[in-house]
């Protein structure tokens, strides 16, 4: 057993969804959203090097030697399963560890909506879950590709970095493979995956215009795409696809995604009211021929008028997700103040009043 499974698997047991090991600091455990630490001394750079080296892959060893960040996946008997992220810093080494369920969730469990099934049960297309880091994409795909796994005689093929959920095949074929041990980059693993007989792809991350491309390219022959993208709303991320091609290239990725884009499922995750969980908060988009069409015209900015409209078709602003939320006590009222765009809504729910505008009054 590996010493630092006794960290580890404290802040699993106590419910974390992080633990972060780090020179000069004790042991810390994200719970809820919010760090604490654990009862234990800092500890020294010796302590941390033992207890980082111990879990380090073999195949990765030198590239950290070298200098470099690792993320890597970590799985010990006593422990459990971790997404694992070593790094340095100006006192020493240092580590952050994401907590990974050993089942992955149901779609039914994570409160995904029918129109979400619904997108999966295309045959060609492109599927986006966004959001910032630490918003639960990870855990929503993984439940995505489970229920095309339990329903579809699929080849499934993910690219991953790292793998986090170990899906077994059921009635699809399911190939995980991650980016730096399986495949170089996820572009290099897109042009491999291509040649493998694919019907649904996972991407892990969309993360630069070479792999913007592969996707496409994947997309538009006839295959269904999963991928991620670090935007907070619909509009960014269509904004931020068209953005990251060039000049020439632009009209090219609206046309695109006019005519391919299935939907964009994008996520917060906010406070329980009782502040003993969390929740997925989304917005959801579901490209109907009048949003194609505004696509296509750059017309984006009216996109959220028909989110706001589309409950029939299935979809959501985040504003309405947040405030739905909020009436029914679902969430902390005050989290959703933070979180909403429209924050007049939101004013009469908060019981934190450092939060609202302060009024000035002149008296004369």
């Amino acid at each position: 057993m590996a010493r630092i499974d006794a960290f580890l698997k404290l802040g699993r047991d106590q419910g974390a969804s992080d633990i972060h090991i780090a020179v000069g600091s004790p042991p810390l455990i994200r719970m809820h959203g919010e760090l604490s630490e654990i009862k234990y001394r800092a500890l020294t750079a010796d302590e941390m090097e033992d207890l980082i080296k111990e879990i380090i892959p073999e195949n990765l060893l030198q590239r950290f030697k070298d200098g470099y960040d690792l993320d890597f996946s970590y799985e010990s008997a006593e422990a459990g399963r971790y997404r694992a992220n070593l790094y340095r810093k100006i006192t020493g080494f240092g580590g952050a560890f994401r907590v990974i369920s050993p089942t992955i969730p149901t779609m039914d469990e994570l409160g995904l909506p029918e129109s979400v099934q619904k997108m999966l049960h295309a045959h060609q297309g492109l599927i986006l879950v966004t959001g910032a880091t630490g918003t639960g994409k990870s855990t929503t795909l993984a439940a995505m590709i489970d229920w095309i796994n339990k329903n579809r005689k699929f080849n499934i093929i993910t690219l991953e970095d790292p793998i986090e959920y170990i899906h077994t095949s059921q009635q699809s074929l399911v190939i995980q493979r991650s980016v730096g041990t399986h495949v170089k980059s996820f572009a290099d693993g897109l042009h491999a995956a291509l040649r493998e007989d694919p019907d649904v792809i996972l991407v892990g991350e969309l993360r630069d215009p070479e792999t913007i491309n592969m996707a496409m390219t994947a997309t538009e022959t006839g295959h269904l795409v999963l991928g991620t993208l670090h935007t907070t709303t619909a509009v960014k991320t269509i904004d931020r696809i068209i953005d990251a091609m060039p000049a020439e290239q632009k009209m090219l990725a609206a046309t695109f995604l006019a005519q391919h884009l299935k939907g964009v499922i994008c996520q917060k995750l906010l406070r329980s009211s009782d502040g003993k969980s969390r929740k997925a908060m989304l917005e959801i988009m579901v490209n109907t021929s009048g949003i194609g069409n505004l696509i296509l015209n750059r017309k984006n900015f009216q996109i959220p008028s028909i989110l706001q409209t589309g409950r029939e078709q299935g979809m959501q602003l985040m504003d309405q997700a947040l405030l739905e939320a909020v009436k029914n006590k679902e969430i902390d009222p005050d989290d959703a103040y933070v979180n909403a765009t429209d924050k007049k809504l939101f004013q009469r729910f908060v019981t934190n009043p450092d939060l609202l505008p302060q009024v000035n009054l002149v008296i004369g």
